[in-house]
């Protein structure tokens, strides 16, 4: 199978912050960690923007998010990597990731035909509110190609059709090898097979409606209509090979009366949707999501 191709138009720039960088933390909670980690900084002229921490009482994990510039940074990373793995890593057994900030996340897009979702992310993309880059859009439908066009932005039908994805798959991963940070599923009207899943090797995040699992199947806000629901709600969550149940990034809920028709659930819905997705992508381009299990710790 060979995708098709949608040239991009010229593509907006967005500046990004010079020498910032952020440190995720996460392991067994110790007397001395966060002196640990200011210390180190201090010691190699960092300034330290923000600094969020969670201790959970229940399991004694430990998690932190620091923020800061240090002039040279990129110059800095390899021996600051290397100070950090010796004090946090073997000095009190954590993990940690740091990045450069500067250098923003790459995020493919998945959609199928509905758009709401896919054309926000855009938008918010280039308004320079989503920290990211975007190499492309894939779709098993041509129909919104000429809207994400107008954004610069590539885009790739694969069609996938079917109960075989293996070929449709096998597409995806092509064009996403070595791409990509994360993507983002808007919308995209297809089941990911557990291999697929396995093989992209980065996070994906997912968003649907939280009428699951009451409504399963095609038409929830109309079988929401006929229940009566008072409330109407999105989720968005990294995937699983679990269908819908992986470790949740944000919810939201607004309220419905009986005189709202499912055509008026269905679009209130999706400005929740729209609303919870470019939450859960910012906060995971920005490194504010750690993942412990099947559930997260988010610094929002």
């Amino acid at each position: 199978m060979t995708a098709t191709q949608y040239a991009p138009a010229a593509a907006a720039r967005r500046p990004v912050p010079a020498h910032h960088a952020s440190l995720v933390v996460q392991g067994t909670d110790r007397v001395g960690i966060v002196a640990a980690v200011g210390g180190l900084l201090s010691r190699r002229g960092a300034n330290i923007l923000s600094l969020d921490q969670y201790s959970d009482p229940d399991t004694g994990a430990f998690f932190q998010r620091t923020l800061f510039t240090l002039d040279g940074l990129q110059a800095a990373l390899p021996s600051l990597r290397e100070e950090l793995a010796e004090q946090l890593a073997q000095g009190f057994a954590l993990d940690f990731t740091l990045r450069d900030v500067s250098a923003p996340k790459r995020m493919a897009v998945f959609a199928s035909k509905s758009d709401h979702c896919l054309l926000d992310l855009l938008w918010r993309h280039r308004r320079g509110e989503l920290p990211v880059s975007i190499p492309m859009v894939i779709s098993n439908h041509p129909d919104v190609a000429e809207e994400v066009r107008a954004f610069g932005i590539p885009y790739f039908h694969v069609p996938s059709m079917g109960a075989d994805k293996s070929a449709a798959e096998a597409e995806h991963l092509r064009l996403l090898k070595d791409n990509v940070d994360f993507v983002v599923l808007a919308r995209y009207m297809q089941i990911l097979s557990p291999g697929f899943i396995e093989q992209v090797g980065v996070p994906i995040i997912n968003i649907h409606h939280s009428f699951l699992p009451a409504f399963i199947g095609a038409g929830p806000y109309a079988k929401a209509k006929e229940r009566g629901v008072k409330l109407i709600g999105a989720t968005a969550h990294y995937v699983t090979e679990d269908l819908d149940e992986g470790p949740i990034i944000e919810q939201d809920v607004v309220r419905v009366t009986h005189a709202e028709t499912a055509n008026d659930l269905k679009r209130r819905g999706a400005d929740v949707e729209r609303a919870v997705l470019s939450r859960a992508v910012l906060w995971h381009a920005e490194d504010r999501v750690i993942r412990n299990g099947n559930h997260t710790i988010v610094f929002s």
